[in-house]
């Protein structure tokens, strides 16, 4: 049976980088070696890092000015990082879920906190418009897409303060403009590589301006003279990592994939909008392209179970919503091919006339 993995993260990556990053655990390029095995301070693997950073600058079309950091841990590390190497008296968020809560309750060791906006009156179903910036921050922290509640910033905010953003579920899957922020950063397990391994695309003007010492391991200025080589880096995810961004230069780039994934969403909230037994948990122009929300309508809620069970068996995998959330969740990200939202908008009208 065809299976289609919905999972939130770690997600599932191109069949053709998860056959190559197999390949070169076994043997690197016919050296008879694990790519685990190989140094950090190896020529190979200084190649492979190099050529993952350039792809990113260039899918991205990253300016000049802006260093690319490839480290490890992952997007929560960096809720601790930002305001350490940022914050100096006042920080803006804006908060539109779960992960932007956590990004700003860490902040507050740091400094002052205003918090801009919020959907939280309405469980975070939608994405605040119109909110006032204070002009005195030291930057204004967002999260591009709420993997958990299922809403997106489809576009790029202008701010009158230096823009911080958390882009690990969305990033590599539209354009962005580089150069509206100070800072980009996130987990690599959506549409990067597997878990333990972190990006950042950072502004090299903003480095140092704190005054504070930071501890040399949390300092982004450290990592960007050090090349990403200050400590060992997850070294088998970097190779992940450089695999899937070839594979998405050679499917056309971050214009295809925002292509693809308009056109997934739309075969999903389609069928949820033409679906009299479902109901989407997210209306109007901030629904994720990324992570597709929905719940049994009203008057079919004890069937959830029964429908996730349905799925299941025909090959559907981890389709069931975040623990928070319940209901249900399909993520969506550049990996998945057309075929899979094709199979879910099928199984959710098959159950329908069951």
């Amino acid at each position: 049976m065809k299976k289609y993995n919905f999972n939130a993260g770690p997600s599932m990556l191109p069949h053709g980088v998860v056959e190559a990053t197999a390949a070169a655990v076994l043997d690197y390029n016919g050296m008879g070696l694990s790519f685990m095995e190989l140094s950090h301070r190896s020529p190979e693997f200084k190649l492979v890092l190099d050529e993952a950073r350039s792809l990113i600058k260039e899918l991205l079309d990253v300016p000049g000015g802006y260093e690319v950091l490839l480290l490890g841990g992952g997007a929560s590390m960096h809720f601790c990082m930002v305001p350490y190497n940022f914050l100096v008296r006042k920080a803006a968020y804006l908060n539109t879920g779960v992960w932007a809560s956590k990004a700003m309750k860490e902040a507050t060791l740091f400094g002052e906190v205003v918090e801009v906006a919020s959907s939280a009156d309405k469980n975070f179903s939608y994405i605040p418009k119109n909110f006032d910036i204070p002009a005195d921050a030291d930057y204004l922290h967002v999260t591009s897409n709420n993997t958990v509640y299922g809403t997106q910033l489809h576009a790029d905010i202008d701010s009158p303060v230096p823009l911080v953003a958390d882009m690990s579920s969305d990033i590599f899957s539209r354009p962005v403009d580089v150069s509206k922020y100070a800072c980009i950063y996130g987990g690599a397990q959506k549409n990067l590589a597997q878990s333990g391994l972190s990006f950042v695309i950072v502004k090299e003007s903003a480095l140092g301006m704190t005054g504070r010492a930071i501890p040399s391991i949390l300092d982004y200025k450290v990592h960007a003279e050090a090349g990403s080589l200050f400590n060992t880096p997850p070294t088998l995810p970097v190779y992940t990592a450089l695999r899937n961004l070839r594979w998405i230069k050679e499917q056309g780039g971050v214009a295809e994939m925002e292509r693809r994934a308009r056109l997934r969403a739309d075969v999903l909230y389609s069928e949820i909008d033409r679906n009299p037994m479902f109901r989407a948990t997210v209306e109007g122009d901030d629904r994720s392209f990324m992570n597709i929300d929905f719940v049994m309508a009203s008057g079919y809620e004890e069937l959830e179970q029964t429908f996730a069970e349905y799925a299941a068996e025909r090959g559907l995998v981890a389709i069931k919503g975040h623990r928070i959330a319940g209901g249900f969740r399909a993520s969506c990200y550049n990996a998945m091919p057309h075929e899979g939202v094709e199979a879910l908008a099928e199984c959710m009208k098959d159950f329908s006339k069951r």
